[in-house]
């Protein structure tokens, strides 16, 4: 198939649920990129998405659309990402993976390195990053608008229970358990927000989601260098939820309070000194966002800048494994019922100086 268009040619390799919730990305890109091809392992599927999205060349096998595009999305098993990313970026192909980048330490540097090697962007997944909400909030975070953060609370309160036999709930396939496959969001934002971790503690069950294999529950507390602690507490077991998913950043001068859910991000600020009760302040309402969903079409829109642009993705490989490497840091100190030690995993930090295996593999 000959290129015909200026227009960045997409491929999708998984066709799965994930994938589908990248498609507001596609519609609203329509003018920069192009999704030419579709795979899955289920060809019906790859037809069913070819069909929706325009796309000439649906196929099973996954090598036989890299001469078909220039970009690709990874959206398969979490165990599948390195064989996939591996082979594409050996192609010459750009990639933007869904999280997380891999199950290992060294898969995830064998990832880096090769991308660094070819010259391709080779990007995470990690839309929150992107949301308006959360864009917002960095900056005024940054600008010290309220003045200094000292405590960053992160809520995600869900339920989430795949069907019998679903490849996630074997804990060597996706890595982990809950803590692994949807923390490493949240490990990614702390640290994009509070700079340099010095130690960490984590504690997961899966008391209350017996189909886990492991954690369906996560508690995590994160100690930063500037004094600042960050917290996930993340549940695929809520059978009810006040808080689903939200983010609460107090600062010295107020607290910001963002709620996915509503799609606002609040201003809390004039509490009174408590004395015998708890009183609520004011609530000022800084910003508010009509559309819902995931919005990675914003996410897709930083990939087409990396890609055309020669930009550094926000969500690099480096960046990325430094917050894996946290996570297998805490799964470790868990076992060992110790604190872990998460001294040089800031993401600017210079990942390559962190000894192999310090963070640990991805142990089920």
């Amino acid at each position: 198939m000959e290129r015909t268009t200026d227009k960045i040619r997409l491929g999708i390799i998984g066709c799965g649920g994930m994938a589908s919730s990248h498609a507001k990305g596609y519609e609203e890109l329509a003018g920069r990129m192009q999704v030419t091809a579709t795979c899955d392992i289920e060809l019906e599927r790859a037809q069913e998405a070819a069909t929706y999205y325009g796309a000439q060349l649906a196929v099973a096998d996954y090598h036989e659309l890299l001469d078909h595009v220039d970009a690709v999305l990874v959206v398969l098993p979490h165990d599948l990402h390195y064989e996939v990313g591996m082979t594409c970026l050996r192609a010459g192909k750009h990639v933007l993976m869904e999280k997380p980048m891999g199950n290992s330490e060294q898969e995830c540097i064998d990832l880096i390195e090769l991308s660094e090697q070819v010259g391709r962007v080779f990007m995470i997944a990690y839309p929150v990053r992107h949301h308006p909400l959360m864009v917002k909030m960095k900056e005024l975070i940054d600008d010290k608008t309220y003045g200094d953060v000292f405590q960053m609370s992160i809520y995600t309160e869900q339920y989430t229970r795949y069907y019998d036999g679903h490849w996630a709930l074997d804990s060597k396939r996706l890595g982990g358990g809950q803590f692994f496959s949807h923390g490493c969001h949240y490990v990614d934002i702390l640290l994009w927000v509070l700079g340099n971790p010095v130690r960490g503690t984590h504690l997961g069950t899966n008391y209350g989601t017996p189909w886990m294999e492991r954690e369906g529950t996560s508690n995590m507390t994160m100690e930063f260098e500037n004094g600042a602690l960050g917290m996930h507490l993340g549940t695929w077991g809520a059978r009810g939820t006040r808080l689903g998913s939200s983010m609460h950043v107090h600062c010295t001068k107020g607290m910001l309070e963002l709620v996915f859910s509503e799609r606002r991000l609040y201003l809390h600020h004039k509490l009174d000194e408590e004395r015998a009760g708890i009183k609520q302040g004011e609530v000022e309402l800084l910003m508010e966002v009509e559309e819902g969903g995931k919005f990675t079409h914003h996410e897709i829109h930083h990939f087409l800048d990396c890609v055309q642009y020669g930009q550094r993705p926000l969500t690099d490989g480096p960046g990325s494994l430094q917050g894996l490497r946290c996570i297998w840091r805490m799964y470790d100190a868990e076992r060992n019922h110790v604190m872990a030690d998460l001294r040089g995993l800031g993401l600017e930090q210079d990942w390559r100086q962190v000894p192999l295996g310090s963070g640990s593999e991805s142990r089920a």
